[in-house]
């Protein structure tokens, strides 16, 4: 018979010893379409670059007299406009997320994400137009090339309905106004229309055989406009076929790659797969994943 000491003894666990620490494959894949994000946004100058430069090529006729300089009112909705920029920038910089910022300021992260991800003319042009306005925006650019051939000597009339023949539905007297904008000096440019980081990161990180013909098509505008945003594609792309294929052996070599050309955002993703290297390759490589159990805390 075992001694009372013997049976007080607690038994060892039968636990797996040899068990395979695995990481889920869906955080690596959105931590990376963060990144593309992020990298996208710091890299939307060189599309707007571009956008410009070729609204300028096309232009039909490069000798106009220029329209007057354009400078916006400092009214209180644009200056307010100008300061909530420079502080959500400021958070942005020193790597505050979207949720503290938008704590600290008392915003929505909504609006957050919108002063992140726009452009700073822009934000300014929005709050400076004023609806029915916008009904008019398509056509600005053929307003504003029709003003400077006549030299700003044009009948508002005979504008409005050369616009309507051309699909304008707003009315004569906001036709009138961008004209009174224009001979005055303080009408908003035409800005060249150019995708939004969010959109670009949706061409990216989607199997490119669910992309539209356009969207292959605006997707390499963007990659010839930026070699940037070009190079995080190509490594987005190249990640997200070790996670549908199960090549987690090359996993360490993507990194590799990662860390010596690519964009920062894109760089320090790759050092978080570094610091959990094992874990990750191991989801990138087994059918199972620590995803079920993931579900189940969130749920």
């Amino acid at each position: 018979m075992p001694g009372p000491r013997q049976r007080l003894q607690p038994r060892r666990p039968r636990g797996g010893p040899d068990a395979i620490e695995t990481a889920d494959r869906f955080h690596p894949l959105q931590n990376l379409s963060a990144a593309v994000e992020k990298t996208c946004h710091q890299h939307r100058s060189c599309l707007r670059k571009r956008a410009e430069d070729e609204q300028d090529r096309l232009r039909p006729h490069p000798l106009l007299p220029e329209l007057p300089s354009f400078e916006l009112p400092r009214t209180q909705i644009v200056e307010r406009t100008r300061h909530r920029y420079e502080d959500i920038h400021q958070f942005v910089d020193a790597g505050w997320t979207l949720s503290a910022i938008a704590r600290r300021l008392h915003l929505d992260r909504k609006t957050v994400r919108r002063f992140r991800d726009t452009d700073l003319d822009q934000l300014l042009a929005s709050a400076h137009l004023r609806r029915p306005a916008g009904v008019l925006e398509p056509f600005k650019a053929y307003l504003n090339t029709r003003f400077a051939e006549a030299g700003g000597q044009v009948s508002g009339s005979r504008l409005f309905l050369e616009l309507q023949a051309r699909g304008y539905r707003g009315s004569r007297q906001v036709v009138r106004k961008h004209l009174a904008a224009l001979r005055a000096g303080n009408a908003e440019p035409v800005r060249a229309d150019i995708p939004s980081p969010r959109k670009i990161t949706g061409w990216i990180m989607r199997p490119r055989d669910t992309l539209t013909d356009h969207q292959e098509e605006q997707l390499l505008q963007v990659r010839l406009a930026c070699p940037g945003t070009a190079r995080a594609c190509d490594l987005a792309r190249v990640f997200h076929d070790l996670v549908r294929h199960r090549r987690g052996h090359l996993l360490l070599e993507w990194i590799r790659q990662a860390e010596q050309d690519a964009p920062a955002p894109i760089r320090s993703f790759a050092g978080t797969l570094r610091q959990d290297l094992d874990a990750v390759t191991a989801g990138l490589t087994h059918t199972y994943s620590s995803g079920v159990v993931e579900g189940h805390i969130n749920r």
